[in-house]
């Protein structure tokens, strides 16, 4: 996991007043931190989770990532630990494992409540929890075997190397992992239902052309062991097929929930937050930025989630201090 030693908390069921508060501490939110600092705010950061770094810390820390303008590919645990420093350039207060869970906007500023009982009283808010609080969707084979061999994510190798592993689903992330974990495991089955993937066909190919077993038509109907996980059943094209298996990951995908977001009464479309071209909500001091947002034309990478949040942030800079300029020229020209 993304070390955050330099994190200094605040206190909880205490209030805590800053120029611009952020919600959601992935990459988007920890580019906006840095961001408003370069702006000259105080600026606060909450997020659900223990740790800096959203859905990359908590899912695929290992994973490369390919779409960061200027790294022809970055791990994403090296991502965050860069992320992390410029943010702490601006010497943020983080809230972290702590919920956002009441807002109320208005001409004068916003106040944030805290699910520990924090206030935090900001000029404007910018909220970049990408697709909310997220629980990964279950095994329905996996009874109790969680921690006994079965997983949801990977954020470590070396606990599979040399395990026959079998990974059950057929997007990104299945074939992602299956791509990490074949070097080092000594054997690594992808088992999905439909002879279609969801995932990139880039990847796909890459998956196909290595020593992993692409097994489809099938599903996991059990788990077999006494302390651990030691041998999988499947049922392939009608038929039971049981395999030695040591690990087995369930890349299933997750159910994305925004929670308390919903009811403030913020414009919501699909569970995304619509927003103009400022990227401002319907709610007054309230923007956003990242993949929680939605406009026409939105595609959702980090790439462009960096973009949005410095375009959140120029523009809340107004929202705190109507006699500031939108664009405040460049970083180089200090």
């Amino acid at each position: 996991m993304t070390h955050t030693t330099a994190i200094d908390p605040a206190p909880a069921a205490s209030l805590v007043e800053v120029d611009l508060l952020i919600v959601g501490a992935g990459p988007t939110g920890l580019y906006a931190a840095y961001y408003a600092g370069f702006r000259g705010h105080r600026v606060g950061v909450v997020d659900s989770l223990p740790e800096l770094g959203g859905q990359i810390t908590a899912m695929y820390p290992e994973k490369q990532i390919f779409d960061v303008a200027g790294f022809p590919a970055v791990k994403g645990r090296d991502l965050v630990a860069g992320l992390v420093a410029q943010a702490n350039s601006s010497d943020p207060v983080y809230l972290l494992d702590r919920t956002a869970a009441t807002l109320e906007a208005d001409d004068d500023g916003v106040t944030v409540g805290l699910d520990d009982g924090t206030t935090v009283r900001a000029g404007a808010v910018i909220i970049t929890a990408g697709i909310g609080k997220f629980s990964p969707r279950p095994l329905p084979a996996g009874g109790d075997w969680l921690g006994r061999g079965l997983e949801f994510f990977v954020p470590s190798f070396e606990p599979y190397r040399d395990k026959d592993v079998v990974i059950v689903g057929g997007g990104d992330s299945a074939f992602d992992w299956a791509l990490h974990l074949e070097p080092i495991a000594r054997s690594v089955a992808l088992v999905h239902r439909r002879d279609a993937f969801r995932a990139h066909e880039r990847t796909v190919q890459q998956v196909r052309a290595s020593s992993t077993e692409i097994i489809t038509q099938a599903q996991v109907t059990a788990l077999r062991g006494d302390d651990v996980v030691t041998e999988v059943e499947l049922e392939v094209a009608g038929e039971t097929v049981v395999r030695p298996c040591q690990a087995v990951v369930a890349a299933l995908g997750f159910v994305a929930d925004l929670g308390p977001l919903q009811q403030w009464g913020l414009e919501v479309h699909k569970r995304h937050l619509v927003v103009d071209p400022a990227m401002r909500t319907n709610l007054p001091r309230v923007f956003a930025a990242g993949d929680i947002t939605e406009y026409p034309g939105k595609v959702r990478l980090i790439a462009v989630g960096f973009g949005e949040a410095a375009t959140a942030v120029n523009n809340a800079t107004v929202a705190i201090d109507p006699s500031a300029k939108v664009f405040p020229g460049h970083s180089s020209e200090g």
